[in-house]
């Protein structure tokens, strides 16, 4: 449109322009970028240390010493730092009947860079919090049947086949193995939900 003049003079008015309009797509875009990177920077404070970060226990499994049935656990918890914000680390936990400890099954990333299996099988606390945060039972399964699973998901982890290899996204990662062990024992009925980042790897790598 034209612009329009002033009656009597010779000035013309430009039409105003609100200041948010006028900046355009592309800077809105930068700018909810940076506004998402500084939340994602607060949230990762200097003050958040793994090292010093909680892993005690969460009080959700049942004492192995006073249970004697089978008990079959799988937790997730938000993951370490920025991660936690859409991911989350998942891990199975299991006693066999009259077993008066819980064997835990994960994968644990920085072992690669040492060369080491990333899997990790062993005599541990069940319902650790997860380098701070608190865990969340996704699956029980106790009593009659629950020996013979945990026979076949030992076997399952011991056959996992990206052993020494680990990639946050896509995969394979902790929730990759959880989810190869759960398509080896389809028994355990378990479905991973979707901010179990990396549990399709398996699916699509044929697996």
């Amino acid at each position: 449109m034209p612009a329009a003049r002033a009656a009597g003079s010779g000035r013309r008015f430009e039409p105003h322009r609100h200041p948010v309009t006028s900046m355009g797509m592309p800077t809105l875009k930068n700018l909810l970028v940076l506004l998402l990177a500084g939340t994602l920077l607060v949230s990762c404070r200097a003050d958040k240390d793994w090292r010093t970060a909680s892993r005690e226990s969460a009080g959700i499994a049942p004492d192995p010493a006073a249970t004697r049935e089978a008990v079959l656990h799988v937790y997730g918890a938000d993951a370490w730092g920025w991660r936690g914000w859409f991911a989350i680390h998942t891990w199975i936990a299991a006693k066999r009947s009259g077993e008066s400890h819980y064997t835990v099954y994960d994968v644990v990333g920085w072992r690669a860079r040492r060369g080491q299996s990333v899997i990790r099988i062993a005599r541990d606390v069940p319902d650790r919090y997860w380098y701070g945060e608190k865990p969340r039972l996704l699956k029980e399964l106790r009593g009659e049947g629950v020996d013979a699973l945990i026979a076949a998901v030992d076997q399952a982890a011991r056959d996992y086949p990206w052993k020494t290899t680990y990639k946050a996204f896509p995969g394979p990662n902790s929730n990759t193995f959880i989810a190869w062990i759960a398509r080896q024992v389809p028994d355990l009925g378990l479905e991973l939900p979707f901010s179990a980042i990396g549990s399709g790897y398996a699916k699509r790598a044929g697996a």
